[in-house]
This record gives structure tokens, sequence and C-alpha cells, in this order.
């Protein structure tokens, strides 16, 4: 195991200071027994509002994030540090935070660790999610949620220690596994319903229910985590709906498009959706891009496969209803008494569900006991230790940028961050050539595109597996998309353009371009990924217009 040296956590000074997607692994809390650890305030912006009134509205500062709360965990020192722990593999990332399994040197035992960038936070503005993620998590006491042990933070990051489930999450198990069997998914299904049953009893709606914020734990049961959506609905003003736009695309509901509002009944929407995709291994609403998913979701346009098991296509067609007041499962339609007694659940036993022993799964799907090299490994340990630096590191080895030019076509021409651009596509022939004149003059990507125009580039981190490797992807006309190793000044290979190929923003910097053959895993560490993702869609519409047939 490699340990983490105490030196580091006092290693730079004190940025601007404070707490995050969203981590697409997120979970309940229940902090440690420390003393509350103070952001400086010299650096720390004064979020806490001026009258009581607008302090009740916003929460609980990011200065208190470690205070002490009355469900503390019993076993925990009076004070943890990233020093205490040995970290291992990346479990989850998001937009401003990464989870990382990591083992108490002092007792062995692994926990998920969530780290969040406090410099990040500040600048998009996201503090009040993670003080709003602490307060809906620290409600929570059932097994089917992942439970928060402790926190604590240095000069740079916030560390939320959380349970560790060991088997991944629902969208893995059905990817590999493919669609659920009946029997379980009948007991997945329950399992998550059992959940939804009991968020609800405690005035708190999730607004981000999709596969892969179901975990499942070393039992194989699931704990559902990522709360950095919920919302607590406030009782004294009986409110009944959340009114921001959150959730993830292909399991938002109806009335979050239209109305701009979430209510209880959203969840069993994406309930709806989750069952749906656990029997015919895919979400119910497909499509190249966001705005038409949110067309069909509106439109209702979704399809049962041939061995949709008749039960569950009924189920489905209860939960997947526009109007949220006709939804199996909410208050006007009997609650949860009358979503539990539907006939797809006639066969389970509710009141020990987390007792239950799951319906089997293949053993080659479950993790075996942990591996030591998951603990100690380099690339994550440096990602730790410098994870706030080294993006600035890396520019120093990067080559220059193209300088902007003097002629005519400078307009089109978009310097964003170190080493990366954007060209608006509006040019005529003429003043593509007179770019690419430029191109070749001054910018050093050049000689990786073919002589193809470049209309945008910029470095990303390329995930396969646990790691991710440095590139710089360039975006051309052909169109083409190449990536690049920015150190050895190597052509690494190219992303196969076709018809089918889109992309997709999951958070601020992670996006997926999705091919037929392959699914690419990239991350923007300027956190623009869904620049790339509109260039990407721009210069796909702008080929079908230029050459119909391509479309086809």
């Amino acid at each position: 195991m490699r340990r983490l040296p105490r030196r580091s956590v006092a290693s730079s000074p004190a940025g601007p200071s404070c707490p995050g997607t969203r981590l697409e692994a997120c979970a309940p809390v229940c902090a440690s027994p420390s003393p509350a650890m103070q952001l400086d305030p010299a650096v720390t912006p004064a979020w806490p509002p001026t009258d009581a009134a607008a302090a009740a509205e916003a929460g609980p500062s990011l200065t208190d994030l470690d205070s002490p709360r009355k469900d503390q965990h019993p076993e925990q020192p009076w004070r943890k540090g990233p020093e205490d722990f040995a970290f291992g593999k990346v479990l989850g990332e998001g937009s401003f935070a990464i989870v990382v399994l990591a083992r108490d040197l002092a007792t062995s035992k692994d926990y998920a660790i969530k780290i969040l960038e406090k410099k990040q936070i500040i600048r998009e503005k996201k503090a009040q999610y993670v003080t709003s993620e602490r307060d809906v998590m620290s409600r929570l006491d059932h097994p089917f949620f992942v439970k928060l042990y402790f926190t604590f933070q240095d000069e740079e990051k916030l560390y939320f220690g959380l349970s560790y489930a060991k088997n991944g999450d629902l969208q893995r198990y059905v990817q590999k596994l493919g669609p659920l069997a009946e029997p379980c998914a009948q007991f997945y299904s329950a399992e998550i319903v059992s959940a939804l049953e009991y968020l609800h009893g405690q005035e708190i709606i999730h607004r981000d229910l999709k596969p892969e914020n179901i975990l499942l734990n070393a039992e194989m049961h699931i704990q559902i985590t990522d709360f950095g959506s919920a919302k607590i609905l406030a009782p004294c003003s009986k409110q009944a709906r959340a009114n921001s736009f959150v959730g993830t695309a292909h399991y938002v509901s109806p009335e979050l498009l239209m109305e701009q509002s979430a209510c209880k009944s959203s969840d069993l929407w994406a309930l709806g959706c989750v069952v749906y995709y656990l029997v015919a291994g895919l979400s119910p609403f497909e499509a190249r891009n966001e705005y038409l998913i949110f067309q069909k979701i509106i439109k209702l346009a979704y399809y049962f496969p041939e061995q949709f098991f008749p039960k569950a296509k009924d189920l489905v067609g209860k939960l997947l209803v526009s109007d949220s007041t006709n939804r199996l499962g909410c208050e006007e339609m009997g609650s949860y008494a009358a979503l539990k007694a539907h006939p797809f659940f006639e066969n389970i036993s509710w009141d020990d569900l987390h007792l239950q022993i799951p319906p089997q799964v293949p053993g080659s799907f479950l993790s075996t006991s942990e591996d030591e090299n998951d603990f100690g490994n380099d690339d994550i340990f440096q990602s730790l230790a410098s994870s706030s630096s080294s993006s600035h590191s890396f520019a120093a080895v990067q080559p220059r940028l193209l300088q902007r030019p003097t002629a005519p076509v400078e307009g089109y021409i978009h310097e964003l961050e170190e080493n990366s651009l954007e060209l608006d596509l509006e040019f005529s022939e003429e003043e593509k050539k007179l770019l690419l004149q430029k191109q070749a003059s001054g910018n050093p990507w050049h000689q990786f595109v073919n002589n193809h125009l470049i209309l945008k580039m910029g470095p990303v981190d390329k995930r396969k597996g646990l790691f991710a490797r440095r590139r710089q992807l360039l975006l051309t006309e052909g169109p083409h998309l190449y990536y690049v190793d920015p150190i050895s000044k190597v052509l690494k290979g190219e992303i196969p353009w076709s018809a089918q190929l889109w992309a997709e923003a999951k958070n601020f910097k992670t996006f997926y371009v999705h091919t037929p053959n392959r699914t690419y895993h990239l991350i923007d560490p300027n956190g623009n990924a869904h620049k790339w993702c509109q260039k990407i869609q721009e210069v796909c519409q702008r080929r079908c217009q230029d050459h119909p047939q391509a479309a086809v």
C-alpha cells in the first residue's frame, strides 16, 4: 500500500476554499466526531446570508461541514486526515469531485472517499449543493442508502468517507450480464421501491435516480447514492415541488421539462425507467442527443421489446405516465401500498428485503477479496497528491498555441484555455484556405491532421479502465477526431466517424463519444465538456447538410 505523505496536506498555500457531481457517486452523511474545521476567512466567500430568512433558505455554509452531528460514527478517532489512508483505484468521477477506494491504516477498513476540489466549487458556485447533500444524507438511516461515516478537509480539498459498495452499480451489472432474469429484476425493483418509500417519508426527493446511482454492496443489495441533486421539501409550507432543473436526460420526467419543477412522483417516473432498463437492458428513451431524448419523453415515444415480461410491462406503463398525479405509487393513486401490491411484486416479502439473499448471479461478476494492487497505485497517488496543480505542470510541456492571425479570418478563431481553440464554422471556401494556411504555419498540431482544418482542439484525459492518459484531441474537417500523445508527439489514434457517432456530456468535465463499436470516455480538465459536445453536434449537422447521404 502507498500512504499519502503527511506533508502533502499542506504542500501548497491555501487557495480559494470551499467544497459537490454531483459526483456521480455521492452518499449519505454521518459526520465524524471531529471539531469544526473552518475555512480560511481571508479566501472564503461569505456564503451565509445576512438575514435569517435568507439563511434558512440557503441552508448551512460549507464552513460547518466538519461539525459534529448527533449520528456520529463511534469507531472514528477524534480527527482524521489524508495521511491516515492508503488510497487506491478510482471508483467514480464527477464535475468537481472524484471517488477513490481508500483503506484506513489504523483499522484496515475500506471506504469510498469522495474528494472535492474547493477552488472549483467556488468557481462554479456549487457550495449550496455540497451543504444540501450533507443535510440530506444526515437524515437517512436505511440499509438501501450509502452511508457517510466521516468528513475532513485540508487547504485544497474536502473528503467524505462513504461506505464502499464493492460490486459496482446496476448499470455496470446490466451491461455485463445483459437484461436481468425476471426474479432478479423483481428483487432489485422491490429494493428500489422500498428505498423510495423511506426517502419520500422523510420528505426528500432524489431527482437523479438512475442505474449508475444504484450501487451494489458486498452482499449484492442496493445502496442508492448521489444526493447532490436531492431536495428536502419544506413541511411548514407544505411544499410539494422543487423548482430547479436537475437530473440526467434519459430519466428526466415530463413535468421537469414542461414545468421546470420536480415532485415525489418524479422519482416514480425514474423508477419506471430503471425497471425498464433492468428488463430490457437499455433505457426507454434513446436518441442521439438530449433534445431528441426530451422530445421522446414529452411524447411518451417508447416501445417494449417483444420479450419484455408482461407484469413488468404493466408496471412500467403505470409509472411512465405524463400526468404526475396518475402514476402508480403517488399519493393520488394509493401511495406505496398500491405500488407494492402490483402483480410484478407478488412474490416479494417486503419486511425483510435487506436480510434476504438476492437471486443468484454469475460468480464471474462478483468481486473477489480485495487485491493489494487496488492500493498504492502510483498514478492515482500522484493525482491525489497534486491534482490541483496537474494541469499547470502539464501546460509547461505543451507546444505553443497557434498565434492569433492578423488576416481577416482572425474573428473565426477563439482561443479558450491553454493550448485550446475552436473555430466558428460559417466560413467560406476562400476563408477556409486562409485559415488552413495560418494553421500550417503556426499550429504545432497541424502535422497530425493530414492537412485538415482543425475546428476544435484541446487537452483531454482519455480514460480506459482505471487509468486515464492525457491526450490532445483534434476535431477536424472530414470530419475526423484524432488524439495525440502531447509528450511524445505521437498520433495515438482516431475515433472512427460515422453517421451513428454522437457525443454526450455527463457533467462539466466528463463526456462520452459514442460510436457503433465503442464508447470513448473523455475528461476535459478545463470543465468544458458541453462545448466539445456542442461542436461535435455542429459538425454532424453541417455534414448532414452538405452530404445528405451521409445521414442515412
